[in-house]
């Protein structure tokens, strides 16, 4: 039999609810309030006892209340033909509001509002109600209430896919590698429009995806500012590319950018289409970038592995038909396949508020067709498509799988990598967007709980974790190769360790970036974070490690594994100060004429010095003047003049950042 709340126990024994729980709680009953449940083998004895001390029955009595409350129980269990057909099934969604309940359950809305207030619930007509309230409040009118998710009901629910609407869709194709290498140059000829004419400075500002049809098939290709949009997209849950053209410049050769994309490519399990761009350049060496190619596993096609190479020439327009029929092979393989027929579900690619047409977002269908006068929802915010604008610029009345399209009609501006899903009617469309809302102002984002070295063990022995990625930046490239050769030798029959990212420098926001969306710890080797990586690795939760000898780092990742990590000392920073000006003074040396940035500075305090955010000294800060008075602490905002302790190699642009250590359980 189900559970009895209170006030319910209280209607049967005509008592104050209040004075209820008190005769319970002397009882030793600990009940929180009036919603609080009691299972039925305690309410049954509850009822029992609380209803012989007030009415001071005897023995004798007292055997003919247990016959009573027998029967009483008995016919609860058994209910009549007109408990059942009185005790009516209702399904309601989770996102309702009062006046939808009295139309659900046939009464007026002020019934429902009257029924609240005597819940302790102050509601107007077009409130969203909470899911339990609903169910008690369907049970006083005698509906038996089921509450469904109208999130997974309408959009997140996979639908069976009727294989014989299943048609090819385009590829959509991302363009990647390093700065000046050609990549929207390339874009630009495939698409036969001028972009870069309409950039600042040549460079993309902005994302933008375009389709482009040839005889043999159509592409979609997405032109992206860099890999930072790339992954964040991904970070969010969102994955949106079908084939990666890696752009090597075969006069350059692999760049540190190049690099980085191999590596977002791969996190991102999306297969790589090299194009060796500017094959026209004298000093071109197409043999040169294959082999450096090589140490990052894409061997090519005539070398006996399975990476597509393609020789272009975005300026002499030459190889470009080839590499669009090598796209076009390449998803022949992946078999992408859509159903036109179903309602529209894609991907919100940049979003804008315009002056004239309000909310605008880039959508990227991935299946379904998108069209005019539909409700839609996108992120938290929902809509009726008001416009379709494809990518020339031209108004469309609908729009298919791998179609990217400008949508109008939008109640704010989504983010990035929101999903874009058409529901069957506005009113849903409308609730589902007060729902998120709602669960974000309460709950806030709900994050993925990211892996840390501390709670590591936990994690492998209930199964929650089989591979363990790091990301690793360090002073130098034998540093770096040094620490995930020996982190990657760790790997065990439990769990392995993959390092998905390792490069020489400081921690910039785009390694966090990769860190988030790859779920990765951070291994910086006599690197510092930048300030912006810093905010951003504080809102993301993620666990980050500074060392400055390897073993130290070999040893912790060892002991995390074991389940043997020791109470780890965090670092704590008290401030940043920007070396601005360089005094040298007979016989103490150079001082270094400080703009303190962040926080404080303080005299003798540990402080590191950072140059392009590698470490160039650790030491303490031996003396600190304000003008001419030596100073115990100078503020942010306020300059100072700072002298290191033995140390004397400072220059202008240098950082100074104190810090100290706290032991963390």
């Amino acid at each position: 039999m189900s559970n009895i709340r209170v006030y319910e126990l209280a209607k049967k024994l005509k008592k104050d609810s209040k004075l209820l729980i008190e005769e319970l709680k002397k009882e030793g009953i600990e009940v929180k309030s009036h919603m609080s449940t009691i299972d039925k083998e305690t309410s049954d004895l509850i009822l029992e006892v609380l209803s012989e001390s007030r009415k001071g029955k005897k023995k004798e009595e007292k055997s003919k209340k247990k016959d009573v409350t027998h029967q009483i129980k008995e016919k609860e269990e058994i209910p009549t033909p007109t408990q059942e057909k009185r005790l009516k099934k209702i399904q309601l969604s989770e996102a309702i509001t009062v006046k939808e309940i009295a139309e659900n359950l046939n009464v007026q809305p002020n019934e429902i509002i009257k029924r609240l207030m005597a819940m302790g619930i102050i509601a107007t007509i077009n409130q969203v109600i909470d899911m339990e309230a609903v169910k008690v409040i369907a049970k006083n009118f005698g509906f038996e209430a089921e509450i469904y998710s109208i999130e997974r009901e309408e959009t997140f629910q996979e639908e069976k896919e009727d294989l014989s609407f299943l048609i090819p869709r385009p590829p959509v194709v991302t363009i990647m590698g390093h700065v000046d290498h050609g990549k929207t140059l390339l874009l630009d000829v495939i698409r036969k429009t001028n972009v870069i004419g309409k950039e600042a400075g040549g460079i993309t500002q902005h994302i933008g995806a375009y389709k482009v049809e040839i005889e043999k098939g159509e592409i979609v290709f997405l032109d992206t500012p860099g890999h930072e949009a790339f992954t964040s997209m991904r970070a969010r849950g969102a994955q949106v590319t079908d084939i990666v053209v890696l752009v090597v410049a075969a006069d350059d050769g692999v760049m540190p950018q190049t690099e980085e994309a191999i590596n977002h490519a791969e996190a991102a399990q999306v297969p790589i289409i090299v194009a060796i761009n500017k094959i026209d350049k004298p000093n071109a060496n197409i043999e040169k970038v294959k082999k450096d190619l090589m140490k990052f596993n894409l061997v090519p096609e005539e070398w006996g592995g399975q990476t597509i190479f393609v020789e272009t020439s975005a300026k002499k327009r030459t190889g470009i038909e080839n590499l669009l029929e090598m796209i076009l092979l390449q998803a022949e393989v992946l078999e992408l396949r859509a159903n036109p027929k179903r309602l529209a579900k894609g991907i919100v690619i940049e979003s804008k508020l315009d002056k004239g047409r309000g909310s605008v977002a880039t959508v990227l269908i991935q299946n379904g067709t998108l069209k005019e006068g539909q409700s839609f929802i996108a992120g938290l915010n929902y809509g009726k498509v008001r416009a379709l604008i494809n990518d020339r610029g031209k108004k469309i009345k609908e729009a298919g799988p791998s179609t990217p399209v400008e949508v109008l009609g939008l109640s704010g501006v989504p983010l990035a990598g929101d999903s874009f899903v058409v529901v069957s009617d506005e009113r849903k469309a409308r609730q589902i967007g007060i729902l998120r809302q709602t669960k974000q102002r309460e709950e806030g984002l709900a994050k993925t709980s990211k892996v840390t070295l501390d709670d590591l063990y936990t994690q492998i022995q209930k199964g929650d974790i089989k591979e363990l990625n790091i990301l690793i930046k360090g002073d130098t490239h034998g540093s770096v190769q040094a620490l995930k050769d020996s982190l990657e030798k760790l790997s065990t029959k439990d769990i392995i360790l993959k390092v998905v990212h390792g490069a020489v420098g400081g921690i910039t926001e785009s390694d966090v970036m990769l860190s988030s969306a790859s779920n990765a710890i951070i291994i910086g080797f006599n690197v510092r974070p930048t300030p912006k990586a810093s905010e951003f690795l504080e809102k993301e939760k993620l666990d980050i490690r500074i060392y400055t000898v390897i073993y130290d780092a070999i040893n912790d990742v060892k002991a995390a594994i074991k389940g043997l990590l020791e109470p780890k000392f965090k670092e704590r920073v008290l401030g940043r100060a920007e070396i601005r000006e360089v005094f040298n003074i007979p016989k103490i040396g150079p001082i270094a004429g400080s703009h303190v940035t962040q926080g404080i500075i303080k005299r003798g305090s540990e402080t590191r010095l950072l140059r392009d955010n590698v470490i160039i000294y650790q030491g303490r800060i031996e003396s600190l003047k304000r003008f001419k008075e030596d100073a115990n602490e100078v503020q942010s905002g306020y300059e100072c003049g700072i002298g290191i302790e033995n140390f004397q190699d400072i220059k202008v642009g240098d950082i100074i950042e104190t810090f100290f250590y706290e032991k963390v359980k």
